[in-house]
Formats: structure tokens, sequence, C-alpha cells
């Protein structure tokens, strides 16, 4: 048994840093006097607000120094005393002393200055890139390859150039994932229907971490669902694993690595994982699915980082399709009987017509009503009336086979759109229906009632039909003739 890592944390104490090269604080300037107590002990004395001037007055300072005890100095070497200590000799040597001074200011300027101003320029480059491209969002203008320093030191400045290259890769990581995360949220964003909201987001989690397979569970109307999947053997009993079960419990995400040369027949995936994580989808500090991606290879951390970014942007998205598949449920159905209402019932006619016309497919109809309901409303009441309905309508949708639509046309009136049934097909149906109506018994306290329905049927193109409407016409033509000849019957369109 394989146990679990600990949830992946992109921050964790005493981690380090994603980039630990470089302060992640970040620091204006302020004077050293005003950082920290007693800081002045352990630099010169600062003479200008110029490090460069307090350099200068530094050198010359200390070559007026050097040439002031310098011929004192040779006077202890041996050398004669009406030679050097003299005030031509002493002229001559704070002269020199002055000069290496200036020298060395010169040589500062040329080496040293040059180097800083293009980190200088470089770091003034950087800020108006960055303050154009977040109003545009063009960041052409400057990129690692043409825009990085020449590190050509050992020394600080060789480590500020470092630090500066390594800020633009950095800064151009930002924004390639800012990139990456907003072509997802767009995606997420422009996608209401279930279905496609989470085909569309199992493609991006796949590419941000280069997994070979994925499939998304979540909790669907109380129960576990899959919604989209790829590459996943037997997806379905991803609604039983342990690992889904445990990341919906702890809301951790969970990363389970395999050694190279261990293997297990878990049944999950086409080909022998390296790693396989399990992110849970949370929101208002619930978890309500779960992500799960196998890769042949392990995951990197920015991989992980940016799926944790997805999977938050996923989650709203998918919260809000679901609210939205519900609103439309609701409206689609009646609240009496659970079927669709007459709107939707003949929009998805048409739907299905123009299906059944283009793919060259039978498609059937039935329409059929409660016989005496009014006697029934009455004798009993509409109370009582209202539950007949409801069972009738129980009743004809147990015979029914997934696909075929259920719709209250009107009163105790009922459309059956049956996709893909031929003239037998749709005439089994209707005494399916008329059968299991007939032996309905509703109770209404001490006395039972019965009911019977009639039914009329048509299939295009069996039954002639210009458009969905003619074949409502022609099956309503039907029932009206099973009325007539004596009701509980089934008649065929002519």
């Amino acid at each position: 048994m394989i146990e679990p890592e600990p949830a992946f944390a992109s921050n964790r104490p005493g981690q380090p840093a994603a980039y630990p090269e470089i302060a992640t604080q970040d620091e204006r300037f302020v004077p050293a006097s005003e950082k920290t107590p007693g800081y002045n002990q352990k630099l010169p004395l600062r003479l200008t607000r110029s490090v460069f001037d307090d350099l200068s007055i530094w050198m010359i300072g200390v070559g007026i120094i050097i040439g002031a005890v310098f011929p004192p100095m040779l006077v202890g070497f041996g050398v004669p005393r009406e030679i050097v200590l003299t005030p031509f000799f002493f002229g001559v040597c704070l002269l020199a002393g002055i000069l290496v001074g200036g020298i060395n200011i010169r040589l500062m300027r040329v080496v040293v200055m040059p180097r800083l101003r293009a980190l200088v320029d470089g770091m003034r480059m950087i800020e108006s890139v960055v303050e154009q491209a977040t109003y545009t969002g063009d960041w052409t203008d400057c990129d690692p390859e043409s825009c990085q320093l020449p590190v050509d030191s050992n020394d600080v400045i060789g480590e500020s150039a470092a630090a500066f290259n390594h800020l633009m890769r950095v800064l151009q990581h930002s924004h390639q994932v800012e990139e990456r995360v907003g072509e997802f949220s767009k995606t997420m964003t422009s996608q209401l229907e279930l279905s496609p909201l989470c085909n569309g987001a199992l493609s991006g989690f796949i590419a941000a971490t280069k997994a070979s397979a994925g499939a998304i569970v979540a909790d669907v109307g109380g129960e576990l669902s899959v919604l989209a999947s790829f590459g996943i053997v037997g997806a379905e009993s991803l609604t039983e694993n342990d690992h889904v079960r445990l990341a919906l419990r702890t809301q951790e995400s969970i990363y389970v690595e395999l050694p190279e040369g261990v293997s297990v027949n878990a049944g999950l995936v086409e080909f022998q994982p390296r790693e396989v994580a399990f992110m849970p989808l949370i929101v208002h500090s619930t978890a309500t699915g779960v992500v799960v991606l196998a890769g042949s290879t392990a995951f990197e951390r920015d991989s992980r980082s940016l799926s944790q970014i997805f999977a938050r942007t996923f989650v709203m998205a998918l919260s809000n399709a679901m609210t939205h598949g519900n609103l439309q449920r609701i409206a689609a159905l009646d609240p009496l009987t659970d079927c669709y209402n007459r709107r939707f019932g003949l929009t998805r006619l048409r739907e299905e017509y123009t299906r059944a016309t283009r793919s060259d497919s039978p498609l059937g109809l039935i329409m059929f009503d409660i016989d005496h309901f009014k006697l029934v409303n009455d004798t009993h009441g509409h109370l009582i009336g209202d539950r007949v309905l409801a069972n009738v309508a129980k009743e004809a949708k147990q015979v029914l086979r997934e696909g075929d639509v259920l719709v209250r046309y009107g009163g105790e009136e009922f459309l059956v759109i049956l996709p893909g049934a031929t003239i037998e097909g749709t005439a089994e149906v209707c005494e399916r229906i008329r059968k299991a109506v007939e032996a309905l018994v509703v109770q209404d306290r001490d006395q039972t009632i019965s009911c019977t329905v009639s039914l009329g049927f048509g299939s295009f193109p069996a039954t002639p039909a210009d458009d969905e409407t003619a074949l409502i016409r022609v099956a309503d033509e039907a029932l009206y003739r099973a009325k007539n000849e004596g009701r509980n019957r089934t008649v065929a369109a002519s």
C-alpha cells in the first residue's frame, strides 16, 4: 500500500522559496541609519548623499595622508633627512597622493560606473515596460534574451547583474503564468453548459501539468459523478476510489508518487503512471469534487501551483454551471407532474424532428390524455385530480426508455417524444403506457380511483409530416379517434 503524500503547498514553513536567491520583500530606499539602530558604527561616516562623491573624497583624503606620511617613513628607512624633509619633497608626495586618488576615481567611474548605469537603465526599462503592459497587455518590448546584462565579474556587481537577469526570467515566467490563467479563466467564463465546461477544464488541467490522463469527479444532486475523463480505464469507478474520497474528506490535495521500477496494477490508466494527483475542488469551505490527474513523469512544482490556481477558477465556474443547469431544469419542468412543460417540450420536439430529417432516422410521437378526467375532478375534487395526474405521469415515465421525453401538453393531455422509434416501436410503447395506467389505483381514504388513457401516435417518416407541428396534428387526430371509438385504446395516425 502506497501512503499518500501530504498535500502540496507552495509556501510551507521551512521550505525554500521558489527563487531563494532573490529577496521576496519589496525594499524601497531607506537610509542605513533608519534601518538598524547603531548601523552608522558599521560603515564609514557619510559625507554627502552620493556614494561616489564620498568615495572620491575618501580617495583624495587617503592620497593626501599617504603623501604626508611618506617622507617621514623614508627617514625611517635611512634616507637622509635633508633630502626628504623638505617642502619641495613634501609637495611632490602630496601631489602624487592626490594624483593617485584622482586616477582611482577615474578608474572607478570607467570600470564600475558603466555596469551600475546599465543595471539602473535596465531597471528603469522594466519599470516602463511593466507600467505600460499593465494597461496594454503588450509585453513584447523586452524579453530575457534581448535585455539581459553581461555577468563578467564574481563580485557584488556580477551578482547584481545576475540577479537582474534572473528577475527578467521571473518576470517573463510570471507573465506566462498570467496569460495561461487568463486563457483558462476565459474558457471557464464562456461556457455555462456542464459537459463542455468540464471537458474544457480537463483539457486545461492536462495541458498545465503535462499529464497523460485525467478526470473530473463532482457531487451532482447528492451523488458523485464523473463529469469528464480522458485516458482513464473504467472512469466510473473513480466515484468509489479511496484517494478521491480522502481528498473530499480532508479537503487536501494528495500526490501519490510511484518510484521508478515499481509496478502497481490499479486499473486506473492505460500506462504505468509515475505520479497521480487528487486535487479537491473547494467552494465556500465545502469540497464539491476532485480533479484526478495521472502523469508518466512526476509533476513539477510550477505545474502543481498552476493546477491549484486553475482549480480555484474552475470550481466557481462549475458551481455556476450547476446552478444554471438546475435553474434550466426547474424552468423546463411542470411542478405538478415533474414532466417537461409545453414550452420546453415543443422546443425539444423541433430539435428531434430536425435531427431525424437530417439523419434520415425515425421519430415517434404519442399524444394521450386521461379518460373522463373531468368526472374525477367533479367527484373527488381537484386535489385528488392532481394526485391522479401525478401518478399517471409517474407510471408513463417508468415504461419509457432513457432519452424519451414526456411532456405535459396541457391539462390532462400528455405528449411523448420517442427519438429513433419506428411505427411498430411507437405502438409498443403506447400499449405499455396504456396497460400501466389501467393497472394504476389511487387511494382516497376509503375509496379507490382507477383511470384509463386514450392514445394516438405516429412515426416520422412512416407518418408523413412536413414539420413537427404537422406530426403533432396527425397524432392528435388519432387520439381524437381513440376517444370516439370507446377510449382506453391506442390508434395509429392515418
